[in-house]
């Protein structure tokens, strides 16, 4: 899986792992809730981050 990589030092936590598609499909598939209720709490945070990353992108867009 590719890793996230930036030529700014980061204060966030460690790579982010992808989290569309088939890691949610195959947990389903396997139907362990416990594993289910983590990916999704991981997913929630990540969506959280990726719109706050979108926000700042199009503020820096609007400036250009």
């Amino acid at each position: 899986m590719p890793i996230r990589k930036s030529s700014k030092s980061s204060t966030k936590s460690g790579p982010i792992r992808v989290l569309y598609g088939p890691p949610i499909y195959e947990a389903i598939e396997r139907g362990d809730i416990k594993e289910m209720k983590a990916l999704a709490k991981e997913a929630r945070k990540q969506v959280a981050e990726v719109r706050k990353a979108l926000a700042s992108l199009d503020k820096k867009i609007g400036k250009a």
